[in-house]
């Protein structure tokens, strides 16, 4: 099994390329990760013709497949090598048997101003195809919050991490009958193992997590969750899109719970298996192999896509957002 790890970078630098649709954070996602895609494929197209110049217009050949640009070897750089082949704006950690789409140029990350100077944000996005092994969810978490602490310059820990779990949602013809139905959404028993195992455990208690939130709870599944939980959420995000106001008992709860009752935009599935095999197949990306096209060359398997990692570092003199972008995980077999 490989896993591949996909990035936007900060698309509030992106340029008005980015697509942001107001209300579709899927939209934002999707199109970030391609123009991310595209850049990458432009910028290391004259990197692999640089090489083969210099080998007197000879390529240099790994697994079958011609390129300028050599294979990983070993994954003890701090940056993954390039990947050869189809793949040469990727780069692989082959030790820990992953593949960074595209490149990360780690160098450049960072924030312009101290840590201190920063309000910064993640939400956790684990989807329908996430499984629900909680150690496995517990390590997708830790690896999604040191890939973003990574990309902010190797600080230390955010100030708010929001989970969102799939299968939630806040819909309904008013606010009454969406608070009902979100009551019987969801799995309990999954959502308090994972929050207890990977979220209060794994982050919060190392002190990497300075406030805990969750998404899309109404007020019966955010009673029964902070009953059961050590460290229950001081930030609750309801899409109240389709039914105008927050119910008057959310509200009431949230108050005595001293929860803050945030509205949001975001898609509970932000990223469907089938969007991200459009999105690396050969009509897009051209990561993954053409599985009707003999000798095509690219990955091959099953892609499934794992989890999604949001953050936004919000300049707090200022109320500006100096950068915002994705991570995501998905696992080829």
């Amino acid at each position: 099994m490989a896993k591949l790890i996909l990035s936007t970078g900060n698309i509030v630098s992106g340029g008005p390329s980015i697509v942001r649709k107001p209300g579709a954070s899927n939209l934002e996602l999707i199109n970030s990760l391609k123009v991310s895609f595209q850049d990458a494929q432009l910028d290391y197209a004259d990197e692999v013709e640089n090489l083969n110049e210099k080998v007197n217009g000879t390529t240099t050949t790994t697994n079958g497949t011609s390129n300028g640009v050599h294979e990983a070897t070993n994954g003890d750089n701090s940056n993954p090598e390039p990947v050869a082949g189809p793949l040469y704006w990727t780069a692989q950690d082959q030790k820990q048997n992953t593949i960074f789409v595209p490149r990360i140029d780690w160098e450049t990350a960072g924030l312009l101003e101290e840590r201190s100077q920063y309000d910064i944000t993640v939400k956790m996005f684990f989807l329908p195809t996430t499984t629900p092994d909680v150690s496995r969810r517990a390590a997708y978490t830790s690896e999604a919050l040191d890939l973003v602490l990574k990309e902010l310059g190797g600080i230390s820990d955010v100030d708010l991490l929001v989970v969102s779990f799939p299968g939630m949602s806040f819909d309904g013809d008013c606010e009454w009958e969406a608070d009902k139905r979100n009551a019987a959404q969801g799995d309990d028993e999954v959502e308090i193992a994972t929050w207890q195992a990977a979220i209060e455990e794994a982050l919060y208690a190392q002190g990497r997590v300075k406030r805990l939130g969750i998404s899309e709870f109404g007020t019966e599944k955010l009673a029964r969750f902070i009953k059961r939980v050590a460290v229950p959420p001081v930030v609750d995000q309801i899409n109240i899109k389709n039914c105008c106001n927050v119910p008057p008992p959310l509200a009431k709860l949230a108050k005595e719970q001293n929860v803050e009752l945030l509205v949001h935009s975001d898609c509970t599935d932000i990223l469907p298996e089938g969007t991200l095999r459009e999105l690396l197949g050969p009509q897009g990306a051209g990561l993954l192999a053409d599985p009707t096209a003999t000798g095509s060359e690219g990955l091959s398997g099953n892609l499934t896509p794992q989890w999604v990692i949001k953050y936004t570092a919000v300049v707090k003199n200022r109320g500006v957002i100096e950068n915002k972008g994705y991570f995501a995980g998905a696992e080829l077999n």
